[in-house]
C-alpha cells in the first residue's frame, strides 16, 4: 500500500502466517475460503493483518473477511483486526441498516485509534472489509488501496474504490494539504503517504479522510468468488486477470496462493496478501 517514503511496509499476519484472525482455509455451509501471503521482494518488515471467519450474530450467520495493510508499524492494523468488526456489530442497527452502521463504526474506530495513546496513531493502515450475511448478501467497505473484486458469470466486478491522492486531490487541498510526486514517482499526500484515506496517520490526519466507500451485492447462483487483496496484487494484475486465475482453482486457499505467487512472478515488490471466498 502507499506508505511514508516507501512503496509499502506490510506485515501480514494470519492463517498460516503469524497473528491473523481466522484460519488459512475454512468452510461454512457451501462457502469456502482461503488465505495466503507471499513476502514481497522489498527488504522491509511485514505489517498486514487479516480476518477470515464466520460468526453468529442475533440469529444470523455472518462471514467476516478483511485485509489491513499497515505502514509505519503494525499497531494500527493489529488494532483494526481486533476491533473493527466488533465495532461494526456493536451498532444496534447493523442488520437493519448495514451501510450506516459500517460508516459509523469506521469513523468511531479511527477516532479511537487517534485518541488511544500517543503512539498508536503515528502509523496507519488501509482496510478492506467484507461481511457476508446468511450467505446471501455481501457488504464491502474500504479505506485506502486494498481492493475487493467479485466474480459473477466469470466477469470481474470491483466492489471497492482505490483511494489514491490524485483522485482526491481536491479534498486534500481543501483540508490544507497538497499532493506531490516527490520523493519518487508516486503521488503522495504532502509528499509522504500514497493513499488519500487511511486509519491512523495522526500527523497527516487533518489532510486525510477515514470515511469508507461502501457497496453491496446479492450473492446468487451466478456468483462464483470474492477476492480481497492488498495493493501488492493489484499493482501488477487487473481485476479480470485475478478472477481468471482464481476461478479455475477449486480450493480457495490454493487459489489465493496462486494469485500471490503470480503477482510475485510479475515483479510485485510489495508483500501480497490475499483472501479468496468461493460461493459454489
Amino acid at each position: 500500500m502507499g506508505n511514508l517514503f516507501s512503496n509499502s511496509l506490510s506485515k501480514l499476519s494470519g492463517g498460516q502466517a503469524a497473528e491473523g484472525s481466522g484460519k488459512g482455509r475454512g468452510q461454512h455451509g457451501s462457502v469456502k475460503y482461503g488465505f495466503s501471503l507471499v513476502k514481497g521482494k522489498a527488504n522491509h518488515p511485514m505489517e498486514d493483518y487479516h480476518v477470515s471467519k464466520f460468526v453468529s450474530h442475533r440469529g444470523r450467520e455472518l462471514g467476516l473477511f478483511a485485509i489491513y495493510d499497515g505502514h509505519l508499524g503494525d499497531e494500527v492494523p493489529a488494532y483494526l483486526q481486533k476491533n473493527l468488526f466488533s465495532n461494526i456489530l456493536k451498532e444496534g442497527e447493523f442488520l437493519r441498516d448495514p451501510h450506516r452502521s459500517i460508516s459509523k463504526a469506521y469513523e468511531r474506530t479511527d477516532q479511537a485509534i487517534l485518541s488511544h495513546n500517543p503512539d498508536l496513531g503515528r502509523g496507519g493502515s488501509t482496510a478492506v472489509t467484507a461481511i457476508l450475511i446468511d450467505g446471501r448478501r455481501l457488504w464491502v467497505a474500504n479505506v485506502g488501496d486494498s481492493r475487493a473484486v467479485l466474480s459473477k458469470r466469470g466477469q470481474a466486478i470491483q466492489m471497492s474504490t482505490d483511494h489514491e491522492p490524485n483522485n482526491e486531490r481536491g479534498s486534500i487541498e481543501t483540508r490544507g494539504g497538497f499532493v506531490s510526486n516527490m520523493p519518487g514517482d508516486v503521488a503522495r499526500v504532502n509528499g509522504q503517504l500514497a493513499v488519500s484515506r487511511a486509519f491512523g496517520d495522526k500527523n497527516l490526519k487533518s489532510h486525510l479522510r477515514s470515511d469508507p466507500d461502501i457497496a453491496n451485492s446479492d450473492i446468487d447462483a451466478n456468483t462464483e468468488i470474492l477476492i480481497l487483496a492488498s495493493d501488492g496484487l493489484w499493482k501488477v494484475m487487473t481485476n479480470q486477470e485475478a478472477v481468471d486465475i482464481a476461478i479455475k482453482i477449486k480450493d480457495p486457499k490454493k487459489a489465493a496462493k496462486q494469485l500471490a505467487v503470480e503477482a510475485l512472478n510479475r515483479d510485485s515488490k510489495d508483500d501480497i496478501s490475499c483472501i479468496v471466498v468461493r460461493f459454489k
